[in-house]
């Protein structure tokens, strides 16, 4: 069963924490469609967070149609019309990214550091690939 995390210190709103992380195991395989997601009571009693705010984040997995939700059954990840990264590939992509941030690590960049180039770097790629 998928199972939710919140980050107290990201500043990013508890119920888009919510929506991100269903955004992201969709995209890379983790949630597939007809899974279910836990029922609101259950994230709340998990998380420890008022039930509107996981109301607040299934309404808007709803209007984005990534989650579908039926009365008295739950809420289901619905089919989705970006591809989802194979395996193989995310494991490979992974690895090399865990690579990297250990290097950067290594060479004395702090969390703060290795956000502001990873970024930099993402949105550069970016552009040379729009140009």
């Amino acid at each position: 069963m998928f199972v939710f995390r919140l980050d107290t210190h990201s500043g990013v709103p508890p119920y888009l924490q919510l929506v991100q992380q269903v955004r992201q195991a969709v995209l890379l395989g983790f949630l597939r469609p007809g899974d279910r997601l836990p029922l609101i009571r259950e994230v709340v009693e998990h998380l420890a967070i008022n039930p509107n705010t996981v109301a607040k984040a299934y309404r808007q997995m709803e209007q984005e149609n990534l989650v579908t939700g039926r009365p008295g059954q739950g809420t289901f990840v619905n089919e989705q019309q970006s591809a989802v990264i194979p395996p193989a590939t995310y494991t490979s992509l992974r690895r090399g990214l865990a690579t990297w941030l250990r290097r950067a690590y290594a060479a004395g960049l702090d969390e703060q550091a290795v956000t502001a180039l990873f970024t930099s770097v993402h949105q550069q790629t970016r552009n040379e690939d729009v140009a």
